[in-house]
């Protein structure tokens, strides 16, 4: 049989004490994260300026279309106005 006995307490000492351990980072995970950070930051900036390239290029297409119809009814303004000159001239 085992003897199970335990020495006596003062009546004021804690029942279990509680261990806590500290781990201290030196900060590499900060640095980390600024970079990730920075680098979504660049990523972001460099989408919106090639989407506004994009609709410069939209709207540059768009205005070249305008004044090719343009020059093409003057073109054809032209047309009408000198035969209808021929036709008076007969």
């Amino acid at each position: 049989m085992t003897d199970n006995r335990s020495e006596p307490r003062a009546p004021d000492a804690p029942l279990h004490t509680t261990t806590i351990i500290e781990k201290r980072s030196s900060g590499g995970g900060m640095v980390i994260l600024a970079i990730i950070g920075l680098a979504l930051l660049l990523a972001v900036g460099y989408f919106f300026m090639e989407s506004n390239n994009r609709e410069d290029a939209k709207s540059d297409a768009v205005i070249g279309a305008a004044k090719s119809v343009d020059d093409a009814a003057s073109s054809v303004g032209d047309a009408a106005k000198d035969a209808a000159n021929k036709l008076k001239d007969e």
